[in-house]
């Protein structure tokens, strides 16, 4: 992350010469990459390969198979034909030496000795010349061809040969006729004991072995299992012997070719899955290609925002190591991004007077933890002028969730702060300005209350003048009209400096005052006005913890609200002749102080603005002074609010808050 980001900021400017917004081609223009598709040429061209290879393979597998099932095929023949001329020759021998006059035992013997050596010879029957059986082996025969029986006797002909009869299920009977008395010998032969005796069994490990009949259907096998579906056979015909009848040999395995097409259709497979793989890495890079040229032109347009940027921007690790900064920042410090990236505190911008400070800022930010925070600070630029700096920290956090340091927003706030100073300094004008209004305002009043102190000292000192001119000079007369002077001497004094210090332009002093004194003081301060109006002020106080404000300035906002609760009671409309002041500690510590006037109230329309500048119910005012009222609370860290007066009229709150040491007010 830490990399990352430095790295980002070591190139935080695009290379010239290079405009990565428009790295990706304009749409409709699609750019082949020659160099992706050589592994799809070279998989095509293997593929060739191998299905010219595999198909010459095939070729010649088929070849060599085709051979060899004919060559196995004509063994097999051969085989099963010299098995029958065995025992053919064992039926002309037998004939012969029964014409030669061999014994019938000694040849039912030599029978036997066939049939047991031959298991597929079931019997040989010797017929006379009229049909009836002379002799058979075994003991009671075997089923044979009559129909040939009757053949042979009937042709009248002496066969040197056997001459073989129908196949009867699976058998088939062969006979001769050695002699012209009508005699007949026969052998029948059981068809599968044939194959099943004279065929070896590598050869029935490799295929199977069927007669067939002339419709097709089987008249003996020799199989270990079935041979598989859609292999080649070789077909020999077996006719002569076994009339009508068809050797059929096929292999159980699949041929060559069809184990080669197999290999073929895997490997063409395989080269499709390989195509497929490679196209939809080619698609993937190229999404990847696209994606980072978006990524290019993303970051380049961020670069651009924070280049555009006034805020300026300044990553740092948890060592307060500066990672990255933009463009403002650099243009807010004087100091370029190559010298600021990697440095480690103390900062260059950094003012001097206050490292200390900011060495303490840097640390509490690291105690803080993982949360935003804000502050103000003051860093020098490089040609040396002092610079105010709001600064706002948050977490710097990578993909992971690890918080690797923080992100700083700063502004400069100098030109609003020497605004703030300036409309500070215009507020307090306003105020002296909205207090020497009130004084004119209040002047005819103020002139009554000085004209009776006045009035008393100059008849006091008449009063003594003339006595010592009449010669009565005594002093006990003298000393009470001179202690008489003084009193009302004072009494005037005390109102001019009242009037003095109320409009006299000073900075805002906060100290811990008693609002007892306060609205005690302002309601003395305003009584002749309440006189001249015809209005009782009354006063509900509360004890209230001293709080912290200025005393001058809540006088003020005390005065404002008292006239104006004054003036909104004319004679002809007001619901009584009364104006309460009242004060009480406030639920959550601090203090209230309400103003509530018996007059007429706030019309609906000027309620929502009634503290906005410029804006006034009467008809002479200016509209500033409840707005005054409002920022001298606000300044207090208090608020100013207003409400019906059950009854009829209006009541003003002034809520003023605790102050934030608790032995400052018990100090005062």
């Amino acid at each position: 992350m830490t990399d990352r980001i430095t790295d980002g900021a070591q190139d935080n400017r695009a290379q010239p010469g290079t405009d990565p917004w428009t790295a990706e081609a304009p749409p409709g223009v699609r750019r082949i990459d020659l160099l992706s598709l050589l592994p799809l040429v070279s998989i095509v061209a293997l593929l060739g390969l191998v299905v010219a290879l595999v198909w010459l393979i095939n070729r010649s597998d088929v070849e060599r198979v085709r051979t060899k099932l004919a060559t196995d095929a004509l063994w097999v023949e051969q085989t099963l034909r010299f098995q029958l001329s065995v025992d053919e020759d064992m039926l002309v021998r037998l004939a012969q030496e029964g014409l030669g006059g061999t014994a019938p035992d000694l040849l039912e013997t030599r029978a036997r000795l066939h049939i047991a050596a031959n298991p597929e010879v079931l019997s040989v029957i010797w017929y006379d010349a009229a049909g009836a059986t002379v002799h058979a082996v075994p003991g009671r025969g075997a089923p044979a061809d009559r129909s040939l029986v009757g053949l042979l006797q009937g042709a009248r002909v002496v066969s040197t040969r056997p001459v073989y009869g129908q196949i009867s299920g699976d058998t088939v009977t062969f006979a001769m006729r050695p002699s012209d008395d009508g005699g007949v010998v026969t052998v029948t032969i059981a068809l599968p004991l044939l194959l099943e005796r004279h065929i070896p069994w590598w050869i029935a490990e490799q295929y199977s072995v069927q007669l067939l009949a002339a419709d097709g259907s089987t008249l003996a096998e020799r199989a270990s299992r079935p041979p598989a579906p859609g292999t080649q056979a070789h077909l020999i015909s077996f006719d002569p012997p076994l009339r009508g009848t068809v050797l059929r040999i096929a292999p159980y395995a699949p041929s060559a070719a069809f184990a080669n097409t197999l290999i073929l259709v895997a490997i063409a497979g395989l080269a499709g899955f390989s195509i497929l793989a490679l196209f939809a890495l080619y698609r993937n890079a190229n999404r990847r290609r696209q994606a980072e040229a978006r990524l290019q032109g993303e970051i380049a347009f961020r670069r651009s925002m924070e280049d555009s940027l006034t805020v300026g921007l300044r990553a740092k690790d948890h060592a307060g190591r500066i990672l990255y900064v933009n463009s403002a920042f650099c243009n807010l410090v004087g100091w370029p991004a190559g010298v600021l990236i990697g440095h480690a505190p103390p900062m260059p911008y950094w003012a001097p007077d206050q490292m200390e400070e900011t060495l303490a800022r840097q640390q509490a930010l690291a105690r803080g933890g993982a949360r935003p925070q804000s502050f103000e600070s003051r860093f020098r630029h490089r040609d040396g002028r002092e610079i105010e700096v709001q600064v706002y920290e948050a977490p710097l956090i990578d993909a992971k969730g690890v918080h690797r340091g923080w992100m700083g927003s700063v502004i400069d706030i100098t030109e609003a702060k020497a605004a703030a100073r300036r409309a500070r300094a215009q507020d307090e004008n306003l105020a002296r300005t909205g207090r020497l209004v009130t004084l004119g305002e209040m002047a005819s009043s103020l002139a009554h209350e000085l004209n009776q102190p006045l009035s008393a000292i100059a008849s006091y000192a008449a009063g003594g003048l003339n006595l010592m001119q009449q010669g009565r000079g005594d002093p006990a007369l003298l000393t009470g009209a001179l202690e008489k002077m003084q009193v009302q001497a004072r009494r005037a004094g005390q109102i001019i400096r009242g009037i003095q210090s109320f409009v006299k332009k000073h900075e805002p002093r906060f100290a811990a005052v008693a609002l007892e004194d306060v609205v005690q003081e302002t309601l003395g301060f305003i009584a002749a006005d309440a006189r001249e109006n015809r209005v009782q002020l009354e006063a509900d106080l509360a004890p209230v913890a001293p709080v912290q404000a200025d005393r001058i300035l809540l006088e003020q906002v005390l005065i404002n609200l008292i006239r104006n609760g004054i003036e909104a009671m004319p004679q002809t409309r007001r619901h009584g002749d009364q104006l309460t002041v009242t004060l009480r500690p406030a639920e959550a510590g601090g203090a209230v102080i309400e103003v509530a006037d018996q007059g007429v109230g706030i019309a609906p329309e000027v309620d929502g603005h009634l503290f906005d500048a410029f804006t006034s119910t009467k008809a002479e005012g200016m509209g500033m002074g409840l707005n005054i009222c409002r920022s001298i609370v606000e300044l207090h860290r208090g608020q100013l609010t207003h409400r019906p007066r059950p009854g009829g009229g209006t009541i003003f709150t002034v809520s003023l808050p605790a102050p934030d040491d608790p032995q400052e007010g018990a100090a005062a």
